[in-house]
């Protein structure tokens, strides 16, 4: 959702049977990161699964047209970018389409993310339906439907090649700028429009502050996300890496042109006497 899917650490092989006092320091750090890995990558199962769930709630008629059209506008947008403006090189996916190997704590600043992104909003809602509360499950699900399908298309694009880094790491950044805005609303909606009985019960209290204070720490992660992680540090990698990819490749070319247009050598035993 921050850009997890596109910047994931190396998998390590886990047939490994050394012990681990005989193993050399870069192969206990390439086990601890494939531990890691695999716990992401069974976020990324659940986070599937409730893509699913969270869809089933956004066809309901509480998403504005507008965001019912930006996933198809932006689908089309990266497809015309990674056909016209940034090809793909033709990299097979997988490890190689790596664009920000993050360490332990980014993993962990993913997870927290992933938390008040989409799990604490998911229970904000089905709290929602069970109170009876439309106001909450309006103002919340606008930018579920949208964390889902950002969801899915970073899953989707970090294993095609034809997706090329510059257009994979657009991804994120689109959507996080979108969801700024309907988080925006989502706060409006909560400070401004939403207000509380004077004799209101503690378990109306806890809720009603809860709301609040959840689009708060959306609003604060995802600005922090976008402009202190995947405009700073996030493009310019991707951009880098393209670059450089193009670059061997152009070199790769003119060696083998070079390679072709070369006269071939002569052999000792094709000179003539005299």
């Amino acid at each position: 959702m921050s850009g997890v899917t596109l910047a994931v650490a190396p998998r390590t092989d886990p047939n490994d049977a050394v012990a681990p006092q005989q193993k050399p320091l870069w192969r206990q750090q390439q086990e601890q990161n494939s531990v890691v890995g695999g716990v992401m990558g069974s976020l990324r199962v659940i986070e599937l699964q409730l893509v699913a769930f969270i869809m089933v709630f956004s066809a309901s008629g509480l998403v504005p047209i507008l965001d019912l059209i930006f996933p198809a506008f932006t689908s089309a947008y990266l497809l015309l970018l990674a056909r016209f403006a940034f090809p793909s090189h033709g990299h097979a996916s997988g490890a190689s389409q790596e664009i920000f190997q993050g360490s332990k704590l980014f993993r962990m600043y993913v997870v927290v993310g992933t938390t008040i992104g989409l799990f604490l909003p998911l229970a904000y809602v089905l709290g929602g339906f069970a109170r009876s509360d439309e106001h909450a499950v309006r103002s919340a699900t606008p930018h579920l439907f949208l964390l889902s399908f950002q969801i899915l298309t970073e899953n989707v694009i970090s294993g095609l090649s034809l997706f090329s880094p510059p257009v994979r790491a657009l991804v994120p950044v689109l959507y996080t700028v979108r969801r700024i805005f309907v988080i925006m609303d989502w706060m409006k909606d909560v400070w401004l429009n939403k207000t509380l009985p004077a004799n209101a019960p503690i378990n109306d209290i806890a809720w009603f502050w809860f709301g609040r204070t959840l689009a708060v720490a959306n609003f604060a992660y995802f600005c922090i996300n976008l402009f202190g992680f995947l405009i700073p540090r996030f493009i310019p990698r991707a951009f880098e890496r393209y670059f450089k990819d193009r670059d061997d490749e152009t070199h790769a070319k003119i060696q083998e042109d070079n390679l072709s247009s070369a006269p071939p050598k002569s052999h000792p035993s094709d000179k003539k006497t005299d």
